[in-house]
């Protein structure tokens, strides 16, 4: 049984108007027996238990929809929760089956369980780990971020992802557009991409690189001509980001403090020409970078889950806290930066506690990138970030 490639299954979701027509191409053969389905994905997974504020704490965290991009699927559940007897099911792909099967149960207390997804036509395998993260709910001052701990995607190998470490494990909450970038650029070394790790960080060690590219052929062709490196608390949706890419950011993670200000150190120069996104020089404007933050409720008022993307993360109704820096000056020396964070609305204290919101924190190296204006070379440094907290037993 032969492992499918990955990026198989994310360019077949990008691209299905381009399978369906090379199909229709092949001799009519596609509109004759059509053969087994290849496909192996997991699609979503849920847990059903008898009384789920004992185990999590929202509903809607017993279901996870899946990316075709994962291979891990992870249940967020109360430090408390009795994780020995858990039977999750799974939407899969059609035809396919599923080793062990959906709904048995099994002690995940122990940790990861495996699960086995095989195609229809039996040639192609995909293996999934389940897991459930306990969380504890803690009163924190002052988070820290330095952007020390990142590795090469474990899908592809090609480009940078970044993750958190405390008591609890490694908990990858950072996000950036790498992952777009590499659909169009896939020859590229991971050093040559717009989020990258940097030396000569603050105290000498690491920080965070962002820089703006041109995404070459493929991204001009389809309207995006540059990516500005970027980085964000939250998730890069890799199907969406050449169809829908302000909805492939996925802006936000549960935050369980009251924000008061963020802190850091930047380093920051603009590139030399300014483009719009039809590729003319503007001689009149002169790129930015941005920093800015938002607190919002993750439920909307029927309760369901919801999160804020590119394209309303500064201006959803259901955001209660906002920073954001109006202009960074530029600079080759390590600078201090400062953002209070504005009261919009007022915070319910019990559902802050429980995860009921969340904390969007954003860096980018050109302030429009998200509209695919600014200029090639912008070049965006962070490093030594801090959240200062209102605690409170």
């Amino acid at each position: 049984m032969v492992q499918r490639p990955l990026i198989i299954h994310t360019l077949k979701r990008i691209f299905p108007a381009l399978l369906f027509m090379a199909c229709a191409m092949v001799s009519g053969g596609c509109f004759k027996d059509e053969p087994l389905n290849a496909e192996c994905d997991i699609i979503e997974a849920t847990v059903s238990v008898a009384q789920p504020s004992a185990t999590f704490f929202h509903e809607s965290d017993t279901l996870v929809r899946v990316g075709s991009d994962v291979s891990s699927i992870t249940f967020t559940v109360r430090r408390t929760a009795d994780l020995s007897h858990m039977a999750p099911r799974f939407t899969i792909t059609d035809g396919a089956t599923i080793e062990p099967a959906s709904g048995t149960s099994h002690d995940f207390s122990q940790g990861p369980v495996t699960y086995t997804v095989t195609s229809e036509d039996r040639k192609w395998s995909r293996r999934y780990e389940v897991a459930f993260h306990p969380v504890t709910v803690t009163v924190a001052d002052t988070v820290r971020y330095d952007f020390e701990h990142y590795e090469l995607d474990a899908n592809y190998k090609r480009f940078y992802v970044w993750y958190e470490e405390d008591a609890d494990g490694r908990h990858p909450i950072w996000a950036s557009g790498n992952g777009g970038y590499f659909i169009a650029n896939q020859s590229k070394g991971a050093d040559e991409y717009p989020t990258t790790p940097s030396d000569g960080g603050v105290d000498g060690g690491k920080c965070l690189r962002l820089m703006t590219l041109d995404t070459g052929p493929l991204g001009r062709s389809t309207g995006r001509p540059i990516a500005s490196g970027n980085m964000f608390l939250g998730t890069f949706n890799t199907e969406l980001a050449l169809r829908d890419a302000l909805h492939s950011t996925e802006m936000g993670v549960p935050f369980t403090a009251l924000p008061q200000k963020v802190t850091g150190y930047y380093r920051y120069q603009p590139g030399t020409e300014y483009k719009n996104k039809a590729q003319q020089v503007l001689t009149n404007r002169t790129d930015s970078a941005d920093v800015y933050a938002v607190l919002y409720r993750n439920h909307d008022a029927e309760g369901r889950p919801t999160v804020l993307y590119g394209d309303n993360v500064l201006t959803s109704d259901l955001i209660v806290r906002k920073a954001r820096i109006d202009w960074l000056k530029p600079t080759d020396e390590w600078t201090h930066f400062e953002m209070p964070f504005a009261e919009l609305a007022p915070v319910d204290k019990e559902l802050l506690r429980n995860r009921g919101y969340n904390l969007a924190l954003v860096f980018a190296a050109s302030i429009h990138g998200d509209l695919f204006e600014g200029a090639i070379g912008s070049t965006l440094y962070i490093d030594k970030v801090e959240i200062t907290c209102l605690s409170e037993e």
